[in-house]
């Protein structure tokens, strides 16, 4: 496995806690401490920051789990990789890609993310 995929897997492994504390663990682990994450709907900066976004993505989305979509590409310190939000099973109304900045200890520093899919809002 590349040190690309594993960043990825981590990645979305983290967006797939739902437990605070483990979250919170999977974040420090992966993350610099001022990393920085950026889509269309959200900026945060710092892991306290980055832990909250991603609870309040599951609370938005309860029950549905982060996937990769694809295989994940990089290139000196930098990953990009696609991944799907849905239920277990069946298709996924969320889909998006990701670009991952990494430092010299593997640790993000950047994600600029883009969203590919979204549900219309009801």
């Amino acid at each position: 496995m590349s040190e690309f995929t594993d960043v990825a897997q981590r990645y979305l492994a983290a967006w797939n806690e739902t437990d605070p504390a483990a979250r919170q663990e999977r974040v420090a682990a992966l993350w610099a401490a001022d990393g920085s994450y950026v889509d269309p709907l959200a900026e945060v900066r710092g892991r306290e920051q980055i832990a909250g976004l991603i609870a309040a993505v599951q609370d938005q989305f309860p029950g549905f789990t982060f996937r990769l979509a694809g295989d994940v590409d990089g290139h000196h310190h930098l990953a990009r990789f696609s991944w799907e939000l849905g239920p277990a099973e069946g298709p996924a109304p969320v889909a998006g890609s990701d670009v991952v900045t990494l430092d010299d200890d593997g640790r993000v520093t950047s994600v600029l993310g883009f969203l590919d899919r979204v549900p219309a809002a009801a």
